[in-house]
């Protein structure tokens, strides 16, 4: 192990060499990848010699996400101490299912989720999990909520239509729950926006209302905390008292942007989210933790058992339910994700993890702020987004990110809005400065001169 321990090391280490000499990756065409790179699995197996030679030619080509050229969607940057906690996981290898297997390590999940849920502002006894990623997390609370709305629903199945209500601009993943969990893509009513992407509450109770007089059964709203083009948040203080009325489920997707939750500054994005029935946040999207960190958190800990408690003595042998967090989880075995969130905010402390937020805000102004003093731009979005959209000198916005990711010059994803498309830049890669935004600019427009001027625009 500790030979191995010493190969990490050098590859570790030729990972960020690579990050400083080549921040974009030179782009493999995937009809070149095999014959690029030795992908194959053979009868017989490599010496280390060999091997490490190989897996530095993967990471000389595998995208750097923690460069200081990466804005693409919705991730990025590397921070050492929440690494330091990923890598310690992988080493210690616990499941999460039970206390017998994971012991203190499920005080730290326990801890986190505790923590998280307060500065959600939920009673002391919320409860919540790890989940393998926002689209899951999305999942559970639909679940829950389905099952709070009709309690034999986990023995017997569906009889009658449940309808599902979400923004417009909200992530694909609540339709293709929908599909999964039984409720039907076609119960899923999505409800018109602002100008800035921002559910309509008159319009949600409009189409409640339809629903009712149909013999239907609402039970879900999905607001969005950071949708995931425009980075718009929903009004949570204006969508609560509909649910309330209509006895709906409110969950909060938060996977973008709440981690605006530890910001004293921004926290405002979020009012009333203590009205809300469940939360769900990424920590590897805007605390710049590694992937997968996505947290779901509950003020009904009752459903969550509810829903996802199975009886298994083979398994579930000593301990209380309490600190068997297989009880309240998707999944049975699953690795430890809380701790690399664990290590970095016991390292940096609350205030530590709000000056990370804080930042993202700023880099984001910072765009926003060149884009409107420079006449060639087009700025789409608005104030407290942490994602730039922008067109440059009319040119296809598509054309122009691929041109930049073919070229390792850039990457930079593109996006849409009420038939307009943009490039969409986000700010959300936590080593960035003010220096890299200008750099990002100075990059775009020099390559623009370059090259895509030559090119006629769409």
């Amino acid at each position: 192990m500790q030979k191995d321990l010493n190969i990490f090391i050098e590859l570790a280490e030729q990972l960020l060499a690579e990050e400083y000499k080549q921040p974009v990756a030179k782009q493999i065409p995937t009809s070149n990848l095999y014959d690029a790179l030795d992908l194959s699995l053979d009868d017989e197996g490599m010496v280390d010699e060999a091997l490490i030679n190989n897996l530095k030619s993967i990471i000389k080509s595998t995208p750097k996400t923690a460069s200081k050229s990466f804005f693409n969607q919705l991730f990025g940057g590397r921070i050492g101490k929440a690494t330091l906690g990923d890598l310690l996981a992988v080493m210690l290898n616990n499941s999460m299912y039970t206390y017998k297997v994971a012991g203190p390590q499920v005080g730290i999940e326990k801890q986190v989720l505790k923590n998280i849920s307060k500065l959600a502002g939920y009673p002391e006894n919320s409860d919540g999990t790890f989940a393998p990623g926002g689209s899951m997390s999305n999942m559970m609370a639909l679940i829950m909520a389905r099952d709070a709305k009709n309690e034999s629903i986990r023995a017997k199945g569906l009889t009658t239509k449940m309808i599902v209500y979400t923004s417009a601009e909200s992530h694909y993943s609540i339709a293709k729950n929908a599909a999964l969990t039984g409720i039907g893509r076609e119960q899923v009513r999505l409800v018109k926006t602002n100008d800035k992407g921002e559910m309509l509450a008159s319009h949600l109770e409009t189409l409640i209302k339809e629903d009712l007089k149909n013999n239907h059964i609402p039970f879900f709203v999905n607001a969005t905390a950071g949708t995931t083009v425009l980075g718009a948040f929903d009004d949570i203080s204006t969508l609560s008292p509909i649910c309330k009325n209509y006895n709906l489920w409110l969950h909060v997707d938060g996977a973008y942007c709440g981690s605006v939750i530890f910001s004293k500054k921004y926290k405002h994005l979020i009012n009333g989210l203590e009205h809300s029935d469940s939360f769900s946040v990424n920590a590897h999207k805007m605390l710049g933790t590694p992937l997968s960190c996505s947290i779901i958190v509950t003020q009904h800990p009752e459903q969550l058992h509810h829903s996802f408690s199975n009886e298994a003595d083979y398994l579930y042998q000593t301990d209380g339910d309490d600190f068997n967090l297989g009880k309240t989880s998707m999944q049975c075995g699953r690795r430890n994700d809380a701790l690399k969130i664990w290590t970095l905010w016991k390292s940096v402390g609350t205030k530590g993890l709000e000056k990370i937020v804080d930042k993202q805000f700023e880099m984001a102004e910072i765009a926003r702020d060149y884009i409107k003093q420079n006449n060639d731009y087009k700025l789409y979005s608005f104030d407290d987004s942490i994602s730039v959209c922008f067109n440059y000198k009319d040119i296809d916005p598509k054309e122009l990110c691929t041109a930049l990711y073919e070229d390792a010059q850039l990457m930079v994803g593109f996006g849409s809005y009420k038939n307009e498309q943009f490039v969409r830049m986000v700010t959300i890669n936590s080593i960035l400065e003010k220096a890299d935004i200008l750099a990002f600019f100075r990059t775009l427009e020099a390559y623009v001169d370059e090259k895509m001027l030559k090119i006629p625009t769409s």
